[in-house]
């Protein structure tokens, strides 16, 4: 597989916030890009990364963003690969709110795909069930993510029954 996921973000201080999405992508055994494109600081940076992807062997990005939150949707505007947008919860939020529902207010035409606020877990599970359509791979790591979550399930009633 050469496909690999672009994860980006505003802002250095969102890193925190989007790294759980590069930590369950690696556990899926895919690549990815973990940089700041701004699209307020650095419009054209943006735009120059946008205009990248495919040759970049990206097949999704996932976009976190804060306040305005504008990254998501503008990437979704300049490319044809899915985004996920992650809303954050940063230090210029309404708890995340304001973020959350730039986010998800697309126009027509202009998908984003939109997880919870700090989301990013979610993201790279997104991005991960998005490869699998054409990686049988990273479905068959899915499918095993998918039978431990149930075991988690069954131990937890186990636990609780005996009690």
């Amino acid at each position: 597989m050469n496909k690999k996921v672009a994860i980006i973000m505003g802002s250095s201080s969102d890193a925190e916030v989007m790294r759980p999405a590069a930590i369950a992508l690696e556990k899926m055994g895919i690549e990815s890009d973990f940089l700041v494109v701004s699209a307020h600081r650095s419009p054209h940076w943006m735009f120059e990364f946008a205009a990248s992807v495919e040759e970049r062997g990206i097949a999704v990005v996932i976009a976190g963003a804060g306040g305005a939150a504008h990254l998501p949707g503008m990437m979704a505007a300049l490319t044809t690969v899915p985004v996920i947008g992650v809303p954050v919860k940063s230090s210029n939020s309404i708890d995340g709110w304001d973020s959350l529902l730039s986010i998800v207010q697309m126009p027509n035409d202009v998908p984003v795909a939109t997880v919870a606020i700090n989301g990013a877990h979610n993201a790279g599970i997104l991005a991960a069930q998005i490869l699998a359509v054409s990686e049988p791979a990273i479905k068959q790591k899915l499918e095993e993510l998918k039978a431990s979550n149930r075991e988690k399930v069954e131990t937890q009633n186990q636990s609780i029954i005996k009690k």
